[in-house]
């Protein structure tokens, strides 16, 4: 569910799997997302590396511009409830 006005960012690659997994979870979840490949656009993976600590992997997620890490922890903030906090309360 790409969208302009999305909150959360997905920095991915074209032959990820677990990319396609996690924008497949989101658009699940009623989550609009926003994507950049990192494997086409080195502005993109340039912007990923800034705001993930130099993470080397992805998928690699953020929220209003705060990175929260990846697939696994995106799926545990849904199991705990707090993604649907963060996504219903209104950035600072």
């Amino acid at each position: 569910m790409p969208n302009q006005k999305a909150r959360v960012k997905i920095y991915s690659t074209q032959r990820c799997p677990i990319c396609a997994k996690t924008k497949t979870l989101l658009t699940k979840w009623n989550i609009a997302y926003d994507e950049a490949l990192v494997d086409n656009d080195q502005q993109a993976y340039k912007e990923m590396s800034l705001k993930t600590n130099n993470a080397r992997s992805v998928p690699q997620i953020t929220i209003d511009g705060k990175w929260i890490g990846g697939f696994t922890e995106l799926t545990m903030l849904h199991m705990d409830d707090e993604l649907n906090y963060l996504m219903t309360n209104e950035t600072a």
